[in-house]
């Protein structure tokens, strides 16, 4: 699956206009028109998920006092877009199914060029420090056509509802059979060197600098220790007009987009600490949690970790099952370490205690932080709507006994999935 970014600093007096246009891609709060005028995101084959927004940072003002860093950084346009095959692909489909509204939006942006949208676009291209994905080798149109499947054999077993196994077994094959299904890609020698290649950079590393960091640990311990026990808590109470804004774009689908941004604390310790975590991070979602899971949660579709401004900023974005509280609880019970392991190093994050104690487990003022931070998604669009993480996986194993020779006891379990 490809992961794409591109961002373009916004002409002030050109944001009005933008925010309108924005506004009339949507049938309800965030809620992408899939085929608007605009951007038809229905169109664009391979597609799973996309998202358009105005990267306006409501907690830069934390920064005065604190710390020398700028008082101000560009506001910029986004477009984050998740699909199958590469970046490359992905921002050809986009330019080649919706150029004119690619025009339409990054006029508003400084410097924009419309003679070479292609080129304007790929040079605006951030690359993504850290992404996850919850089923890296699903594609977007075997999504659908397992969905259809399950559709299929499901209303067949309504229409049998008293037939046996062996008596209903045929039925679904029967139904099933008038589902097309294409043939399930398979991992080329090329992928698979690939990502033993990966694999091993984490081991490799790890031993290469191990006599190095087993010489720096007691001075790098001191300097986070350090850190750690001044570093200011800015977790301010959440505003009802705001709380009413982001609450108004989620909750019109089983899924929901998490857009947020904030500042890495100042200095350079802070600064590689956190490239050095997000990279592991995302050595970790491949290798470790590629397998419908982060950790102990399973309802992130796909999450990414994004730095701007020279690694003065990170803008993290997520699209998860369920509502928002349920969300940060699953992770607050499940994976509270992986959070501040995550997010810690972000300027005005809860106290924490060797980078993985503490933090999150401040409930109250780690989601007063994670409000503060975070930002509404002007657009937002999922292909696979009502679908969840769950459903996804379920569909896929319906699909795998479908195409297997199944008897007996599985033969049961398969069809009780249905």
């Amino acid at each position: 699956m490809g992961h794409l970014f591109i961002a373009a600093p916004i002409r002030p007096e050109a944001r009005p206009e933008l925010e309108a246009l924005l506004e009339r891609m949507t049938l309800a709060p965030s809620q992408a028109d899939p085929w608007n005028p605009v951007m038809p995101f229905g169109r664009i084959e391979g597609l799973l998920f996309a998202r358009l927004l105005i990267l306006d940072d409501p907690s830069l003002p934390d920064r005065e006092g604190i710390t020398d860093l700028p008082p101000n950084e560009p506001v910029r346009l986004a477009l984050i877009a998740d699909g199958d095959g590469s970046c490359q692909s992905l921002l050809d489909a986009l330019v080649r199914n919706a150029r004119p509204g690619l025009e339409a939006l990054f006029a508003h942006c400084m410097e924009f060029e419309p003679h070479d949208v292609h080129g304007w676009l790929s040079e605006r291209r951030l690359a993504t420090a850290a992404l996850y994905r919850n089923q890296p080798r699903l594609a977007a149109r075997q999504m659908r056509e397992e969905a259809a499947l399950h559709r299929a054999l499901l209303a067949a077993r309504r229409a049998n509802p008293d037939l046996t196994t062996s008596e209903l077994a045929p039925l679904l094959r029967q139904a099933g059979a008038q589902v097309p299904l294409a043939p399930l890609p398979k991992v080329t020698l090329a992928e698979r060197l690939a990502n033993l290649g990966h694999f091993l950079l984490l081991p490799i590393a790890a031993l290469l600098l191990a006599p190095l960091l087993l010489v720096l640990l007691p001075v790098l311990a001191w300097m986070l220790r350090r850190r750690e026990r001044s570093d200011p808590v800015i977790a301010p109470r959440p505003s009802r007009e705001r709380n009413r804004d982001l609450s108004a774009i989620e909750d019109h689908d089983l899924t929901n987009q998490y857009s947020a941004i904030g500042t890495v604390k100042p200095g350079l310790f802070r600064k590689l600490l956190t490239i050095a975590i997000l990279w592991a991070i995302n050595w970790g979602a491949r290798h470790l949690y590629a397998k419908g899971r982060l950790a102990r949660v399973n309802t992130i579709h796909a999450a990414s970790w994004t730095f701007l401004d020279d690694h003065r900023r990170v803008f993290f974005a997520s699209n998860y099952d369920g509502s928002r509280e349920a969300y940060n609880d699953d992770f607050i019970n499940k994976v509270a370490f992986g959070l501040n392991l995550s997010f810690s190093n972000g300027l005005g994050y809860p106290r924490t205690d060797w980078l993985i104690i503490g933090g999150a487990r401040r409930e109250q003022d780690f989601k007063r932080y994670l409000f503060h931070h975070q930002i509404p998604t002007q657009v937002w669009f999922k292909a696979v709507p009502a679908l969840t993480t769950y459903d996804i996986a379920r569909n896929a194993r319906i699909r795998r006994g479908f195409e297997a020779n199944l008897e007996g006891a599985a033969l049961r379990r398969w069809i009780a999935e249905i």
